[in-house]
């Protein structure tokens, strides 16, 4: 299914529950590196005009994702309540940088590996898992990232394997979609 029709799904989804952060609804978008997550996102931010935030400008450098979910819940608890903001990873420098505001909205999107963690499953209104297979999401980053970053897949792909075990992401998902593919829950 492409993308512009399952940002309808997750529509219709987030828009039959109550809201769950202050006034708005929460869309949570998960799953392995390389999986699609980043474009279904966009293609819910085109059809509705909702922020985005990438969990992968609030990690701390290749090794922040048991840190992530602190930093997601310091981000959308005050947000419930009104007004927040987040901090910048700045990837070039390996440090943090400007914090970023965001306002309350009709609905948000928090997109990337991590982004779906129990911690504030009380906010969350729809949690979406997108996945791929292995060599779809290999080929995927190597487009992306270039292979310069080769050196920290292995560490990375244990370290999201761990996060989504522990986790259990994928059970807890309102919906699956498998990218790539005609498969989708």
């Amino acid at each position: 299914m492409p993308s512009e029709e399952w940002a309808t799904r997750v529509l219709e989804h987030a828009s039959a529950t109550a809201p769950t952060l202050g006034d708005g609804r929460l869309v949570c978008i998960d799953g392995p590196a390389g999986s699609g997550k980043t474009t279904l996102a966009e293609a819910l931010a085109e059809l509705t005009g909702a922020p985005v935030v990438h969990t992968d400008e609030m990690l701390e450098g290749w090794r922040g994702l048991p840190g992530l979910a602190a930093s997601v819940d310091a981000l959308l608890r005050p947000l419930a309540a009104g007004r927040s903001s987040w901090r910048r990873w700045d990837w070039h420098a390996s440090a943090w940088a400007e914090r970023v505001p965001v306002a309350p909205a009709p609905l948000l999107v928090v997109e990337g590996v991590g982004a779906g963690a129990a911690a504030y499953d009380d906010l969350v209104t729809t949690l979406v898992w997108v996945e791929a297979e292995p060599e779809v999401r290999l080929d995927r980053w190597r487009r992306r990232d270039g292979e310069m970053m080769a050196a920290h897949w292995e560490q990375w792909l244990a370290d999201e394997d761990a996060l989504h075990a522990r986790e259990r992401t994928r059970e807890r998902a309102d919906l699956v979609y498998a990218s790539g593919s005609s498969r989708s829950t």
